[in-house]
């Protein structure tokens, strides 16, 4: 785990834990997400993945505080 500046939603900058992982994923979810990449260039592939993470966790039960901050930001980010 790294110490990283991360800037939210609302352009100011906040203190962020960040943890690197990695995740095989099948084909289709792969070229999925590649083409909505293309098409949305303002997210990137770590917005994207951390967005559809809190997406879960929230939908399934989680009531952390963090969880839900990070579901709602996905929701409500301007494409």
């Amino acid at each position: 785990m790294a110490n990283a500046r991360e800037t939210k939603l609302d352009g100011n900058e906040c203190s962020s834990e960040v943890v690197s992982m990695e995740a095989e994923v099948p084909e289709a979810l792969f070229q999925s997400m590649r083409d909505f990449l293309k098409e949305h260039p303002q997210w990137d592939q770590y917005q994207l993945v951390s967005s559809a993470v809190a997406s879960f966790l929230f939908q399934n039960g989680s009531t952390d505080k963090a969880v839900a901050q990070h579901y709602l930001n996905g929701i409500f980010r301007s494409y």
